[in-house]
């Protein structure tokens, strides 16, 4: 057989019939072999309605040995030429050519192999079984209905219209081994002039391309000898896709076909988008010889796409805008501190808005370096390499960066299209440069966060190469909402931190110091609630009074605040000031009422005032108490008794309004003698009234756990149990809790 191109010939053959040069009518008659009986290949006629070979000219007689009679199965008529894949398994046992132009699929080129061993029902000679034996035949197949195989404007008779025309024509040599098959790999390349096809060789070092056909040239820009010899990695740039790298090389690895759309780079270094398909290629024994690629520019497809997944979403942006705005008002409005919301920001805008996102915050307004309080980015490595931008680029005001404008005042900054290479976008500046390549950035807008008249600092959005959207004045003025929306919440964030900064500052000096006084252990705890205030109107208190006395008490005015740590601390030093007069308990209390109430000191507050008379020969000790509205204190005798204190209750200071004459129902007092050796134990209501628990249940667990405790404990062993067991790591309100125990 001479070497031809078979997809000509086996067109030129389908033009013949379809054309009327055979007659419509009779295909298995005398006039077909008079035009393909000596055609320089294997011819066959297919009828795709019955999946049978209905004429064979005579080189497709000579591969089965004229041992079957037409009409014959496709499948029958494979085994008896001993067809296979190239890697010896019988074309019958899988998706052969011919199994594919049955069911009416062009087959615009396969290699297939003659194996003896593979015929059925062979009598042929040894030296006929020689001289085929591991030829390579080349298949090429046309249905010759409308549109399939007949040339434009012929009209096609209807006795064809379930016919397919099959050509085979055997490849140049007949030499076994990786030669042949490199000519295989190579001529089924070449027949497809429009596709850019490689070899490689994955059995020498770094899987180098072998062989590109000329369309590879065309599409990338490199010659064969600039190709050949190298992985086909130098196509990749600095915004290939690293994922699908990956992929790709796991696929390899395992020896596995893959397909993937990824940017490549030409020789000139222009970018398109390369649809990559690479199979393995085996020999007969299984063994990884080859992979073949191909490779075509589907960058307007890419394109297209894009587009019209934007124009799906255009609809769905703006509903995404107003629900992005939403979300950021409400995140941000919950921040506790200046950094918080700044996280939150970041957190919130990436990926909706942005790949990569950071938020600078001047120290104070006016100054002239901003303090990066907060990066996001969809991938986690490049958190760190934004934060890494940052050291290397000077963002001080007046310094020439985008930041440093915005933050001196400036228009905010949209750069729809970054340079590609950092050297563009940072000449002269090689460290500015590497951070930036690092980055793969594509757009980037910079906007000030704005808050009563001053810039605060900026909040930089950023995308990425190669997926990244492309910034539009649109997207400005989204950025430019967010910004303002944040400015405000970082300048009340930093209000809110001024006053509590000043507030705990009060606190910690309306809290006194445990004075020592003879015969009593005292032991003390302050806790603040979990929302991060370090404030409140929570207090306790120890007094040695002139007459040898003790006054003790513990309170809680109503809030968390600036205010309730201000009318706590007046409340405290007027009970002190009456204390110290020698008042009885109840008296007491009531002079705290009308004060609070007359000069308007505070909404209202609970509190216990309790007198603990100098010890007896024995060293026990009288205790008169009064109680406002607070949880009752507890007695635990060293015998283990425990007992509340909560005889003589009364309303709240400044539950009850003053009568006309400025008086208020008298409070009554309690009294009981502390045994020596006796614990008292005194603690505000954030003790036990926990969110979603039960404050009964954890009163009775905070008696539980007193009465347990071991008699000898001192002060401080019995605090520290009973914050244990007490489990505040969700605490919402402050504890004040105080511990006094007996000597004796």
């Amino acid at each position: 057989m001479e070497t031809a191109d078979p997809g000509t010939l086996a067109e030129t053959l389908a033009g013949e019939v379809a054309a009327g040069h055979l007659p419509a009518s009779g295909l298995a008659d005398t006039h077909l072999p008079q035009v393909l009986y000596d055609a320089p290949a294997a011819v066959l006629m297919i009828d795709l309605e019955q999946r049978q070979v209905v004429y064979a000219n005579a080189a497709a007689v000579d591969l089965t040995g004229n041992r079957v009679r037409l009409p014959v199965d496709v499948d029958d008529w494979s085994d008896a030429a001993g067809l296979t894949d190239l890697g010896g398994k019988r074309m019958s046992e899988t998706t052969s050519p011919l199994s594919l132009l049955s069911s009416g699929i062009p087959v615009a080129g396969e290699p297939v192999a003659v194996h003896d061993a593979a015929r059925r029902g062979s009598s042929a000679t040894s030296e006929q079984r020689e001289a085929s034996e591991g030829r390579l035949l080349w298949v090429t197949g046309f249905g010759l209905g409308p549109g399939a195989g007949a040339p434009e404007g012929v009209e096609v008779p209807d006795e064809l219209r379930s016919r397919a025309l099959v050509v085979f024509l055997q490849l140049s040599g007949t030499e076994h081994g990786d030669r042949r098959r490199l000519e295989v790999l190579r001529d089924r390349a070449v027949v497809a002039t429009d596709m850019s096809f490689t070899i490689t060789d994955p059995r020498r070092e770094d899987d180098p391309l072998i062989w590109v056909n000329p369309s590879f040239t065309r599409l990338t820009g490199y010659t064969p000898d600039q190709a050949v010899g190298r992985n086909c990695r130098f196509l990749q740039g600095p915004n290939t896709d690293r994922a699908a790298v990956r992929r790709m090389t796991r696929a390899l690895r395992n020896q596995e076909p893959i397909t993937e759309v990824l940017l490549n780079y030409r020789r000139d270094g222009t970018a398109f988008w390369n649809q990559v398909s690479i199979s393995p290629v085996v020999d007969g024994a299984g063994n990884l010889v080859n992979f073949v690629g191909v490779q075509g520019d589907v960058t307007e497809r890419v394109l297209v796409e894009q587009e019209r997944r934007a124009a799906l979403a255009e609809a769905e942006e703006s509903r995404g805008q107003l629900r992005l705005l939403a979300e950021a008002t409400t995140q941000m409005t919950e921040a506790l501190d200046v950094v918080d919301a700044c996280r939150r920001l970041a957190r919130i805008v990436v990926p909706q808005l942005a790949d990569l996102c950071a938020v600078d915050v001047l120290d104070r307004p006016g100054a002239s370096a901003p303090q990066r309080l907060a990066v996001a980015a969809r991938d986690a490595a490049d958190e760190e390499r934004l934060r890494d931008l940052v050291l290397v680029r000077d963002y001080r005001i007046g310094r020439g960066s985008d930041t440093g404008r915005v933050l001196g005042g400036e228009e905010p900054v949209l750069v729809s299209d970054l340079p590609e290479r950092g050297e563009e976008r940072h000449p002269g500046d090689a460290a500015a440069a590497g951070a930036y390549d690092r980055l793969r950035l594509r757009s980037a807008m910079v906007v000030p966060l704005r808050a009563r008249g001053r810039v605060l600092g900026t909040l930089t959005l950023l995308t990425q190469h190669p997926y990244g959207r492309r910034y539009t004045q649109r997207d400005l003025h989204l950025a430019t909402d967010l910004a303002g929306r944040a400015g405000l919440t970082v300048d009340n964030a930093r209000l809110y931190e001024q006053e509590h900064a000043a507030t705990a500052t009060l606190q910690r000096s309306l809290l006194p110091a445990l004075p020592e006084v003879s015969g009593l252990q005292m032991a003390a705890r302050y806790l603040v609630g979990a929302d991060g205030n370090q404030v409140g109107g929570d207090w306790y208190d120890v007094l040695p009074l002139p007459d040898g006395g003790v006054g003790i008490a513990v309170g809680d005015v109503v809030g968390h605040d600036l205010a309730a740590a201000a009318a706590m601390g007046q409340l405290r030093g007027v009970l002190r000031s009456y204390a110290w007069d020698g008042g009885r308990p109840g008296s007491v209390l009531d002079r705290c009422d009308q004060l609070v109430q007359g000069l308007d000191m505070a909404a209202m507050a609970t509190a216990v005032y309790a007198r603990m008379e100098v010890p007896d020969a024995a060293g026990d000790r009288v205790l008169r108490y009064s109680n406002a509205g607070h949880p009752a204190p507890l007695l635990l005798t060293r015998e283990g008794e425990l007992r509340r204190l909560d005889d003589n209750r009364s309303p709240m200071i400044g539950a009850i309004p003053l009568g006309r004459d400025g008086s208020v129902p008298g409070r009554t007092e309690a009294e009981l003698t502390c045994p020596a050796g006796s614990l008292l134990l005194l603690y505000t209501d954030g003790l036990t009234d926990i969110a979603g628990e039960d404050a009964d249940e954890r009163a009775d667990l905070l008696e539980r756990t007193l009465a347990g405790l071991p008699a000898d404990s001192d002060a401080e062993c019995v605090v520290e149990r009973l914050l244990a067991a007490a489990r505040l790591d969700r605490l919402r309100d402050d504890v004040a809790l105080l511990a006094i125990r007996l000597d004796g």
